[in-house]
């Protein structure tokens, strides 16, 4: 599947952990032992995160992790990288595994899963209401057709938003039926929880996430239009998990197009069109020097510790 010597990882699990402080402990030592980079988010109601490093040595952490109690049933997205997206490993014990803000939500009262094989007739029929739960900036580079783009600039934002706009999303529907969709199947998921807890009973969500459409479903098929962001150092993927065409901004950390780049307002390292407008003198002078550091860092096969990483919110 992968042709280079990097795999990423990208996981999750909602499962009850009585001492979460004891399981990051253990995940930080083996991932330090094998060498991986990313990010591990351990929470009482799971795990969730994105590991990079050698096909062996990310085999034996899924391995751990699935021996985990409860964690069996991983959900595990796998792609390849040409080189290691992450600059370093962080283990984090955190509130959430994914923070939606919602407290006392059962993570495990959740709708039904919807393969990528079966996901397009879903979505084709006009009875769906499609929602995709990701923020505004990755909804702006990719999303299937159609679905409706909440303009949210964190997963926080979602009770909130759906809140205020449920009467209309659902006008003239007695018993609604919502699918929903995120780039590796967690927020969905948590998602249809929280629309359950509100009293909508038929909730659906793709499982696996658009990664595992895009890496199973073929391109002569697919709904999916534009790439999929994600949250490391490749920035967005295509069909078949291939590299995409999005770089990120330094300054901003959004996604940079082709056409962003064309743009006199775009200076490496420091400043895009979206956030050119709101960085001052002393602002970019610092992003330049710190560009400036990560090139020669980079040039020298180091990796520059001041270099900015991606959210935690994948």
């Amino acid at each position: 599947m992968e042709p280079t010597e990097i795999r990423v990882a990208a996981l999750y699990c909602f499962t009850a952990f009585a001492d979460v402080g004891a399981v990051a402990t253990a995940l930080a030592r083996d991932c330090d032992r094998l060498a991986l980079r990313g990010t591990l988010l351990l929470a009482p109601e799971g795990i969730n995160g994105t590991i990079a490093g050698t096909p062996a040595a990310i085999d034996a952490m899924l391995a751990e992790i699935r021996a985990l109690p409860g964690c069996a049933g991983l959900e595990v997205k796998l792609s390849g990288a040409a080189a290691m997206p992450f600059h370093r490993m962080k283990v984090r014990q955190k509130a959430e595994i994914v923070t939606m803000g919602a407290p006392g939500l059962d993570s495990g009262a959740v709708g039904a899963y919807v393969t990528p094989a079966d996901w397009n007739a879903l979505i084709d029929d006009l009875d769906t209401i499609v929602i995709d739960t990701r923020n505004g900036y990755e909804v702006a580079i990719g999303s299937f057709a159609g679905a409706i783009n909440p303009g949210t600039m964190a997963f926080r934002d979602f009770p909130d938003w759906f809140r205020a706009n449920r009467d209309a999303l659902f006008a003239g529907r007695d018993a609604p039926r919502v699918a929903m969709f995120c780039t590796g199947g967690i927020r969905c998921e948590k998602a249809t929880a929280f629309l359950k807890s509100e009293g909508i009973a038929d909730v659906l969500h793709l499982q696996g996430g658009i990664l595992k459409y895009l890496e199973t479903v073929p391109e002569t098929a697919s709904r999916w239009q534009g790439e999929c962001f994600v949250f490391d150092e490749r920035v967005s993927l295509r069909h078949g998990l291939a590299p995409g065409s999005h770089s990120l901004c330094r300054g901003c950390r959004m996604p940079v197009s082709a056409a962003d780049r064309a743009s006199p307002l775009y200076v490496e390292g420091v400043a895009c069109p979206a956030c050119s407008a709101s960085r001052d003198e002393t602002q970019r002078a610092g992003y330049a020097e710190r560009h400036r550091q990560a090139t020669l860092a980079a040039a020298h096969g180091r990796v520059h510790i001041g270099q900015p990483v991606q959210r935690d919110d994948g």
